[in-house]
């Protein structure tokens, strides 16, 4: 059999997303049965985009456990036992989130008769069989079902809607990088170390850069909603070109990991430190997103895992000094790690993926970097501050300042 490149691979992924997300918008979006949010509405475009990124989340997880069995069939218990435990470590850290969310909302709001939320138990019972995710798809699909094509256009259902779309898309920006991102990881380091290729390892990659991509443009999307007086370019452009920097900087780290890990697996040590820097950081910033305080423990140090693969402004300050910093860091490492692989693994020149792999780390890392800077010069919202959404419970009083929310306090771009 013909092998396939991950590099391939991972560019095919990328032109199918943009494909999907340019050529469906104008065939599906319905002004006249538009629910506005603040910032923006939810058409049935955006109903059915919600029904693609359920696929691709189910179609993730469901390829790395078929890989699972995979390797463990094929005597490779290692490698098994690695992929479980990503699956497992991102699920359950979303599931813990998702549970905390669903109980601070029913303290928090008034819900229809129609509406009720689900008791303690059932809660409880949803999320250790690890469907919370799941169930937030459903409602989210329902609530929107009806208003689009039911006519029930009321503003505190609007509200709704935009609440539960931003806390799935929190949810799925945690899950992209606690499950689909090492995951990448590990499947490349498999290729490029041990040469085993198997047509399931290149689903499951392409599946897991898919949902880092959508996850990524879902963020957005909702972010920008959440900004109702900003003027901007073209919504489609602005998004594409933010696209562009996340997946043109993600993807070269992605391999320079990879690679060091090829030299040394005590590089995993490194990357622990980094994690660890990044957690810091968020202590230092103090970040305010859990009530809970031991849930804003696991949240710092999620958003260290989060800073060990691509930068995000994680207090909704001035951030441009820590951004370049990062930059100029990680620029370094990935530049590094072929440099090092070439000097310490010599033989390594005369493999197939050596030259490809060097020429889309500096090609990635320089489109990156320029998206980066077209983003943050050109299209980037500044100086306006979000709404809140009485998403998470916050009641509304007249002639007071405007009240955060879950999604004020999450990670901005």
């Amino acid at each position: 059999m013909k092998r396939v490149s991950p590099l391939a691979v991972l560019t095919a992924s990328n032109v199918l997303l943009h494909f999907l997300w340019s050529h469906g918008k104008s065939a599906f979006s319905i002004p006249q049965n538009t629910i506005m949010a603040p910032g923006g509405g939810f058409t049935r475009f955006r109903w059915l985009c919600t029904i693609v990124g359920l696929i691709f989340y189910i179609g993730d997880i469901i390829s790395d456990l078929l890989l699972t069995v995979q390797y463990f069939r094929c005597g490779y218990c290692t490698w098994a036992v690695l992929t479980l435990v990503f699956i497992l470590s991102g699920s359950l850290c979303i599931q813990i989130f998702s549970y905390a969310w669903f109980e601070d909302d029913k303290k928090n709001e008034n819900y229809e008769e129609e509406d009720k939320p689900l008791s303690t138990g059932h809660l409880i019972g949803i999320h250790v069989l690890q469907i919370g995710i799941f169930t937030r798809y459903l409602h989210l699909l329902k609530r929107s079902y009806k208003a689009l094509w039911l006519g029930q256009t009321q503003e505190d259902v609007q509200l709704r809607i935009f609440a539960l779309a931003t806390d799935l898309s929190m949810l799925r920006l945690f899950e992209t990088f606690l499950e689909s991102v090492p995951q990448l990881v590990l499947q490349l380091y498999i290729i490029l170390e041990y040469n085993h290729r198997s047509i399931l390892q290149y689903i499951s990659m392409a599946l897991s850069f898919l949902n880092i991509a959508w996850a990524t443009v879902d963020y957005r999307r909702c972010f920008r909603r959440s900004l109702p007086h900003v003027n901007e370019m073209p919504s489609g452009m602005t998004t594409a070109v933010y696209m562009l920097y996340k997946i043109f900087t993600i993807t070269p780290r992605i391999l320079s990991l990879t690679i060091f890990i090829m030299l040394s697996s005590f590089s995993t040590l490194g990357m622990a430190f980094i994690w660890l820097v990044g957690t810091i950081w968020a202590y230092l910033e103090k970040t305010d997103f859990c009530i809970s305080q031991r849930l804003e423990h696991l949240y710092r140090a999620t958003v260290g895992i989060i800073l060990l693969f691509t930068f995000f402004n994680i207090k909704g300050e001035n951030t441009i000094v820590h951004m370049t910093v990062y930059y100029i860091l990680t620029l370094s490492q990935n530049i590094a790690a072929p440099i090092m692989l070439f000097l310490f693994k010599p033989e390594s020149e005369g493999t197939d993926y050596f030259l490809p792999m060097l020429f889309f780390i500096l090609f990635s890392n320089l489109m990156g970097l320029g998206f980066l800077a077209l983003y943050y010069s050109l299209l980037h919202p500044r100086g306006v501050s979000r709404v809140a959404d009485e998403v998470d419970g916050m009641q509304q009083e007249p002639l007071s300042p405007p009240k955060t929310t879950r999604f004020d306090r999450f990670l901005q771009i």
